[in-house]
């Protein structure tokens, strides 16, 4: 899992990613601080869908698209219309 922490860190620099156990089902809690160290994102997410590459870049994006709504940098048009395209994938990102 450390090796995950360290992908996901690099892939969403300049943000800080842990990862922590947080479920009997082997779910984890993703929580991504701004460099402030202020909490920007917490998504619980699967295991698997962490050990997965595919599964893993779907994570990525998701939070790269969290963090783009949380900070205000997505017009309200475009939220919908990811909401809209989130409903059409499986649920990755919930």
């Amino acid at each position: 899992m450390e090796s995950i922490s360290l992908l996901l860190g690099e892939a969403l620099s300049p943000y800080q990613v842990t990862l922590t156990p947080s479920g009997v089902k082997g779910e984890c809690l993703v929580t991504v601080k701004s460099p402030s160290g202020a909490i920007v994102v917490e998504r619980e997410v699967d295991q698997a869908q962490l050990s997965d590459k595919r599964t893993l870049v779907d994570v990525v994006d998701c939070l790269h698209r969290d963090l783009m709504i949380a900070e205000g940098r997505l017009e309200p048009s475009v939220i919908a219309a990811l909401r809209n395209a989130a409903l059409t994938r499986s649920t990755v990102c919930t």
